[in-house]
């Protein structure tokens, strides 16, 4: 395990692609899982914040996910509890009209069969966005159909939209979201971690 988190920490394979982005950076792998962690939130990539923290969901998104999950910063950031795989370990970078680029799909070809493999048996996976529902579901389904059919998946798997603040419309137009899923993950999170 300490030798496959090494190697992702120090993985440039997208330095060359990273540095022809409208923010031209340097990778900085944001790495936050251990093996039998109860816990698995599978997101999109890592923001500019959190390229920044090197700590994930370090920005805004990030605390709308922890009310969706009914979780303090001690619990969500305990390794023991909740390990945080992202598509991309790394910040994709802006294009030029400063909108977020898609996970580079061979940050997920090279290391995430490896780190499932690691983590192990999880008992609740969070699925963060449409990229981790495609992976982990192997669906093409849009995430709003997706997510509404979130009973099909439960009480294992929840897919949710993507926490950004560029869903507060979508959260309005689905008001059934707040109302009827996010009790039901919060009651299972707290199933999770007090077994």
């Amino acid at each position: 395990m300490r030798t496959l988190i090494k190697d992702i920490e120090n993985c440039r394979l997208c330095a060359d692609r990273f540095a022809k982005t409208a923010t031209a950076h340097e990778p900085r792998p944001v790495v936050w899982f251990t093996p039998g962690t109860p816990i698995l939130v599978a997101g999109q990539a890592p923001g500019a914040r959190v390229h920044e923290s090197g700590r994930p969901f370090t920005d805004p998104s990030g605390d709308r996910l922890r009310e969706w999950l009914g979780l303090d910063e001690k619990a969500f950031y305990d390794r023991s509890l909740v390990s945080i795989v992202p598509m991309a370990f790394c910040f994709p970078g802006y294009n030029s009209r400063n909108a977020d680029l898609p996970p580079p799909p061979i940050c997920r070809r090279t290391w995430h069969d490896k780190v499932m493999s690691a983590i192990g048996d999880i008992r609740l996976t969070v699925l963060v966005g449409g990229y981790a529902h495609k992976y982990h579901l192997g669906t093409q389904t849009p995430v709003t159909d997706l997510v509404r059919r979130w009973r099909d998946y439960a009480p294992r798997v929840f897919a949710l939209p993507h926490p950004s603040w560029r869903n507060t419309a979508w959260l309005k137009k689905n008001p059934w979201f707040e109302a009827d899923l996010l009790p039901v993950l919060r009651q299972r999170v707290q199933e999770v971690l007090n077994d």
